[in-house]
């Protein structure tokens, strides 16, 4: 089964096709088809045909899906296109922007939010002591 980092309701900025530099909300998700519909992008004509004799035969003009991999999924804290990291917090699986560690679930709590960024902070802390501690050994040799 395909998980997807888009869900419904997120700003998505289109990376591929003819509508390449639009920044959209999704309006459904598939995962079964690795698709979503964002919308007003990948605008198709459908033709409907009258069905009896009062009513018209139109064009409408809908939104049809596009691959999910097609899009990225907009921060709202720093406004840029970013992937998506899972971290767990509070024993619930949230998604975090990878440039800013905001997390992106709208549901989230204050807590879950402050848990998220002390977890960054801490992980930027260790990843220093880890480059130092091979510098201090390549000097060592």
């Amino acid at each position: 089964m395909n998980t997807l980092n888009v869900k419904k309701g997120d700003t998505v900025l289109v990376i591929t096709g003819k509508d390449k530099d639009k920044r959209a909300k999704v309006l459904a998700v598939s995962p079964e088809k690795n698709k979503v519909i964002v919308e007003g992008v990948n605008i198709v004509s459908k033709c409907k045909k009258a069905r009896s004799a009062q009513e018209k035969s139109t064009i409408q003009k809908i939104e049809a899906p596009i691959d999910a991999s097609n899009v990225m999924v907009v921060c709202p804290k720093c406004e840029k296109a970013t992937r998506v990291a899972h971290k767990i917090v509070n024993d619930k699986k949230v998604r975090v922007c990878k440039h800013c560690g905001e997390v992106l679930d709208v549901q989230i709590t204050k807590e879950t939010k402050k848990a998220v960024k002390e977890d960054k902070k801490t992980e930027k802390k260790t990843t220093k002591t880890a480059s130092k501690a091979k510098k201090s050994t390549k000097a060592d040799k």
